[in-house]
């Protein structure tokens, strides 16, 4: 019996301080001269055992040394045209980050638009590194080292548009592979990944153990699906379709997953939408059955960023989001946190981290300063600023 109440009663206190919980977030800036800061990633560059934060501006790719956050320049206007997103990650085991990056942004042009680097490191990390231009598709737009079958990394790379298309229509979009070579200086080879959707924005990679294939997460026009490496090439599993007048495509989407949960999958649509939304597998059904989705809030204004992490201890279901309200003057900007304290998924409540000093275009999480607790890194478009969000989870 004396058992039974003292686990009782800590299911009492667990409850009582799940419901008190409140996100507090403490805000640094620590660069107020961002051009336009579409894409972040965080790595370690130096090898120091911290993690950096890495930023493709307009103009310049950067990364910020932790934990002074002194800014270095990697690269400098690569193209005429903008740069637009940056893969960073230890690929070969040395403890420091490899870094793609991807430029010529012009999403009108579905021809002759896009460039894909690989930026070679000097002996000095703090200096300008060698970029070595790869084979591209048009309008690239995203792209994440993602670990395959034989335990390498590939590069993935995909285009907003199909080669051709025009207002989403023609040709399917070629997410690419491409494979490193020993000699990075020597072309790369590329395999296709997925060529079934007609406009993407973003996709994730799906963590798995070290030892297993990485899975990805696109969403785009037709929907999110689920791509999973295998013998016969990449396997496809929908999570939703967006088949009807009422779906309007899927801009930003996130993996999401909790110790002894179901997974789930955060999503802003349409593409800089309006709405929240969470994807949960159905409690009954086949295994690959489309998941459900419920909508959480609809009131974002040119939504553009999720992150999805245990932001405040409560090993449930949270997600980070930031809008940025482009070419929409007067519009508060920001970035909030959805969370709930229930074990069902039910009961969200939201909070601003950001109330309109952020004009977020990219937005990702980690344990900066080593303390255990998730962070909050936000890239500001018309704020034109970068920012650390310290989270001072008690």
């Amino acid at each position: 019996m004396m058992r039974f109440q003292v686990f009782f009663l800590s299911l009492s206190l667990s409850a009582t301080l799940q419901a008190q919980v409140t996100p507090q977030f403490r805000e640094q800036e620590i660069d107020d001269k961002v051009g336009i800061g579409y894409g972040l990633a965080l790595a370690d560059v130096d090898g120091d055992g911290k993690t950096d934060i890495l930023l493709a501006d307009k103009d310049i790719i950067a990364w910020y040394q932790n934990p002074t956050w002194t800014k270095h320049v990697i690269a400098e206007k690569l193209t005429e045209k903008d740069h637009v997103c940056i893969a960073a990650r230890d690929t070969d085991g040395d403890g420091k980050a490899e870094i793609a990056v991807g430029a010529q942004w012009n999403p009108g042009d579905t021809e002759t638009s896009g460039a894909v680097f690989y930026l070679q490191p000097p002996a000095d990390r703090t200096q300008r590194w060698k970029p070595i231009q790869l084979s591209h598709e048009p309008t690239t737009h995203r792209m994440r080292w993602v670990r395959n079958r034989a335990g390498r990394y590939d590069l993935i790379v995909a285009p907003l548009h199909g080669r051709g298309n025009k207002n989403g229509a023609g040709v399917g979009v070629h997410i690419l592979a491409y494979h490193k070579p020993e000699d990075v200086t020597q072309p790369w080879n590329t395999t296709l990944v997925h060529d079934s959707m007609h406009m993407t924005h973003n996709f994730e990679v799906v963590p798995s153990p070290a030892n297993e294939a990485e899975p990805l997460l696109l969403g785009g026009r037709e929907g999110i699906v689920r791509l999973t490496p295998g013998d016969a090439g990449w396997k496809a599993q929908w999570v939703t379709k967006h088949d009807t007048p009422e779906l309007l495509g899927v801009g930003e989407v996130r993996w999401g997953a909790f110790a002894g949960g179901q997974p789930y999958v955060a999503a802003i649509e349409p593409m800089h939408g309006n709405q929240v939304v969470i994807y949960t597998p159905p409690p009954e059904g086949p295994k690959d059955g489309l998941w459900q989705r419920q909508v959480l809030d609809d009131t974002l204004v040119d939504g553009h960023a999720l992150a999805c992490y245990d932001y405040l201890g409560l090993n449930n279901r949270q997600i980070a989001v930031g809008w940025r309200a482009h070419h929409k003057i007067g519009t508060r900007v920001g970035v909030k946190l959805f969370y709930t304290t229930k074990e069902d998924g039910s009961g969200w409540q939201q909070q601003l981290v950001d109330d309109n000093t952020m004009a977020c275009e990219d937005l990702m999480g980690a344990d900066l300063d080593g303390d255990r607790d998730t962070d909050l890194i936000a890239a500001g478009r018309g704020t034109k600023n970068l920012k650390i969000y310290w989270n001072l989870r008690q």
